[in-house]
């Protein structure tokens, strides 16, 4: 394992190893959003069916986890020692910017696309925080228990509340204008550049980065216009010990065929 220490201790080693993870992210967000636009299908039957299939193998759903978080981390903190190189290595920061390198253009704010990254990436780590606190550990919404809810319902209910529609709104802003930069670049960590087919892989960066912002962001629209919950779960008295606590049965509902 010498090999990977003295690797990761070199820019070279640094940038390939963010390359791989960058990528690896990439398509963690193409079967992430794959699998929520399945809410737009039918009453939520078939994002309950993914998400249970998604759940049924407690195992298999551990080690994936365990790869998931492993590449964020390592992703994560490649950013932050890169960077933290990167200013140490400029020196003094100058208010404007000059450059010769295409990819290192600036903008108004005398940004470069190196700290737009590690701006927005900030962003994206808080975003994942308070999607995983919701999604995976959140149990109180609206001041009612979302615990054993479909998870149809509970992204509906999630979704319906306005200040987290918006922080999953700005969330999935910033996730586009990552993306938009990231993908071009993890080609370019790997080696792949050539001036044949940088302007191709740039496109679909942005290309990508538009998909995937519209695609997350559209939620909040969804949530906010009244996705169809569950009449019973939208009934529940505030105050209650639980949203499953719902109306009582129909007349018709114990009647003998």
């Amino acid at each position: 394992m010498s090999w990977v220490t003295a690797a990761l201790r070199s820019s070279v080693g640094k940038k390939f190893v963010m390359g791989i993870t960058g990528l690896f992210l990439c398509g963690f967000l193409v079967i992430h959003l794959a699998g929520n636009l399945l809410l737009y299908i039918g009453d939520g039957t078939v994002y309950n069916e993914y998400a249970h299939k998604l759940h049924s193998n407690p195992i298999l759903l551990f080690v994936a986890e365990v790869i998931l978080f492993a590449g964020f981390l390592i992703h994560i903190y490649l950013a932050i020692v890169t960077n933290r190189e990167n200013r140490a290595a400029r020196g003094v920061r100058y208010a404007v910017k000059k450059t010769k390198r295409e990819d290192r253009t600036v903008n108004l704010f005398g940004w470069t696309p190196d700290t737009t990254m590690f701006a927005s990436g900030a962003v994206i780590l808080g975003f994942l925080v308070v999607h995983l606190s919701d999604f995976k550990f959140g149990d109180i919404v609206h001041g009612e228990r979302i615990a054993g809810l479909e998870p149809a319902d509970k992204a509906r209910i999630l979704m319906s509340d306005a200040i987290r529609a918006g922080i999953y709104l700005v969330g999935s802003i910033f996730v586009g204008i990552h993306v938009s930069h990231g993908f071009w670049s993890a080609f370019q960590s790997l080696g792949v550049n050539h001036p044949k087919y940088n302007d191709w892989i740039r496109k679909v960066g942005i290309a990508f980065a538009i998909i995937v912002a519209v695609g997350f962001g559209s939620f909040f629209v969804w949530g906010i216009s009244g996705g169809e919950v569950d009449p019973a779960v939208e009934e529940a008295p505030v105050g209650s010990s639980s949203v499953l606590e719902t109306a009582p049965p129909r007349p018709d509902q114990y009647t003998q065929k």
